[in-house]
């Protein structure tokens, strides 16, 4: 493996009762998270294929762990998300490389299809700092009750020389959802927005 990695953390954050209704079942969301060395931080590097790389490792590893903590098969899944924090030392494009040309496609491996983009945020930051990490339906943009997110953090991560990324499923929408669209049940996956 590629990914110089420190520590990985899993949370499942379970919703059971909102504005005073129960959610019945719960609505879920699974979020995985890996500390790294950043193989470039504190220099300008042009060809960042390695850190491309390790995304591709991440989005598998990371995906794998959502799908598991959650208890669900892969095809269950129904939304997913990615986000990446850099240390002082990196700058922006280290969580670009990580996150867009390769983490997708194994993730989408890990959930079973995939038709939609995925979500994501970057941002640079320290220790403990809060990493976003948006959510929207796998297989179609435009179911409304999925667009949602999920914080994450980590009290000693990013540290100056390291990322911090994140992977988040889950298996439902929001609690409670009535702003109307297109509803999971209906969704087709073939494009990616219906």
């Amino acid at each position: 493996m590629k990914a110089d990695i420190r520590k990985i953390a899993v949370w499942v954050e379970e919703t059971h009762r909102e504005m005073g209704r129960d959610i019945a079942p719960a609505t879920r969301k699974a979020v995985a998270v890996a500390v790294i060395a950043n193989p470039f931080a504190g220099r300008y590097v042009e060809d960042l294929t390695d850190l491309m790389e390790i995304g591709a490792e991440l989005g598998g590893l990371l995906g794998d762990r959502c799908v598991r903590a959650l208890g669900i098969e892969p095809h269950q899944a129904e939304s997913y998300g990615k986000a990446a924090m850099v240390g002082e030392n990196g700058e922006l494009e280290h969580a670009a490389a990580i996150l867009h040309p390769k983490l997708g496609a194994p993730l989408r491996a890990a959930v079973e299809k995939g038709a939609a983009l995925v979500p994501s945020s970057k941002k640079m930051g320290g220790p403990g700092q809060d990493l976003d990490v948006p959510l929207g339906h796998k297989d179609a943009a435009y179911v409304r009750s999925h667009f949602d997110g999920v914080e994450v953090r980590m009290n000693d991560a990013p540290r100056a020389n390291e990322i911090m990324v994140a992977v988040a499923v889950t298996d439902s929408g929001r609690p409670l959802p009535r702003v109307g669209g297109l509803k999971a049940s209906e969704a087709e996956g073939k494009d990616g927005l219906r």
